[in-house]
């Protein structure tokens, strides 16, 4: 199965375009954040059954507006979940105060009200049920993201073949990394810009996650993989990409191509494990 995920950013303003690209992806799962509500109803209109949960609502100049996480699936969908996530932005240290006041009054940014969700859909492939959860994480503080990817993951049933994918916020470059302390966080969080990437692969790791774009680019201006597909030991990772254009995103698009192990062999979690990463090693090869 194909997996694409994106970012396509609230305020993008080359839809038509996007609907193009979405309908010739010819991905068998799609997963969409900062999906503009304008844009649910032309989604409705691809050969795909379509789930979504308001990921945010944003005060901006121009007045209030949603913005939806979406699970496109040409499987039929069994269960849909959607996860409540906290929205904090109180009790924030002077700078970061500062920080968001200007970036608001440049037009930048917008701000979040409301509740915030992350979206769980249970899909019933030719294999069985599948699992996929699209988050988008807060660009925030690093343990606040660590906590809500916890909080979403807290839902994943270990037996049941599990798909993650979203936009981590994952700041792991050097020319991006003082956004870390502006937004809140330790000065050392600046300083050791590896650090946050380390600790979530580490958390990957833990709940036996395998990230086939490892080391990718999908955020230009943040040098960084911000954006992730990731895949429980049921899957065999094959293919995996980020798309050179955005679209009118900042993000690019992403894919992963991933197909199911015999069932018998996912009793071994090692020897699953053991063989995704070698595939990774001779794709990065």
């Amino acid at each position: 199965m194909k997996v694409l995920s994106w970012n396509m950013l609230f305020t993008n303003s080359h839809l038509e375009r996007a609907l193009a690209f979405l309908r010739s992806a010819d991905a068998d799962i799609i997963c969409l954040q900062e999906v503009p509500k304008q844009f649910l109803l032309q989604l409705r209109a691809l050969p795909y059954e379509l789930v979504s949960a308001q990921e945010i609502e944003r005060v901006h100049r121009s007045g209030r507006s949603a913005q939806y996480l979406v699970i496109l699936s040409r499987y039929p969908i069994r269960r849909r979940q959607a996860v409540r996530l906290p929205l904090r932005d109180t009790h924030d240290p002077l700078r970061t105060r500062l920080f968001v006041r200007v970036m608001r009054a440049l037009g930048v940014w917008a701000q979040g009200v409301g509740d915030r969700h992350a979206l769980i859909a249970d899909l019933d492939t030719h294999d069985g049920i599948v699992r996929v959860f699209n988050l988008h994480l807060p660009l925030h503080r690093f343990a606040w993201r660590q906590e809500e990817f916890e909080l979403a993951l807290a839902e994943r049933d270990a037996t049941i073949p599990t798909i993650v994918c979203g936009d981590f916020n994952t700041l792991e470059s050097r020319r991006i990394a003082v956004l870390s302390w502006l937004l809140g966080g330790r000065f050392a969080s600046a300083v050791r810009w590896r650090r946050e990437r380390t600790n979530m692969q580490e958390r990957f790791d833990a709940h036996g996650l395998t990230n086939p774009l490892r080391g990718r680019i999908t955020h230009p201006l943040s040098n960084s993989q911000l954006d992730h597909i990731l895949a429980s030991k049921h899957f065999f990772v094959g293919e995996s990409a980020a798309q050179r254009e955005t679209i009118g995103s900042d993000h690019r698009p992403i894919f992963a191509v991933l197909s199911r192990f015999p069932i018998a062999q996912t009793n071994d979690n090692h020897e699953d494990r053991g063989r995704s990463e070698r595939y990774e090693l001779i794709q990065r090869r």
